[in-house]
């Protein structure tokens, strides 16, 4: 597959871009090349090759999202202005 210049500048004007001649016909090489390699690839048996997602190992170095209650309802809400016991009294916005 080749990228022609013509498509570069189509291209280019659907987005807006002022490319000149010669900034048009450096990026249709560069897209030839780059199709070039994928063409390539392509020719390639890939059919034991197991998919992923990454090739580079993840380990998480989060720890386990485990629920628990450190605080009690009464030690949050003492450092209240105002509540009424169970929950917060704040002024009304709207």
């Amino acid at each position: 597959m080749s990228i022609s210049p013509e498509e570069v500048a189509k291209v280019a004007r659907l987005a807006r871009l002022d490319l000149s001649q010669d900034t048009i016909g450096q990026y249709a090489a560069q897209l030839d090349g780059i199709l070039d390699y994928m063409d390539k690839l392509s020719e390639l048996d890939t059919s034991s090759v197991e998919p992923m997602y990454t090739p580079v190992d993840q380990v998480s170095v989060m720890r386990d999202d485990v629920v628990k209650k450190d605080y009690a309802r009464a030690d949050i809400l003492k450092n209240a202005p105002e509540t009424d016991g169970a929950f917060f009294i704040v002024p009304r916005i709207v």
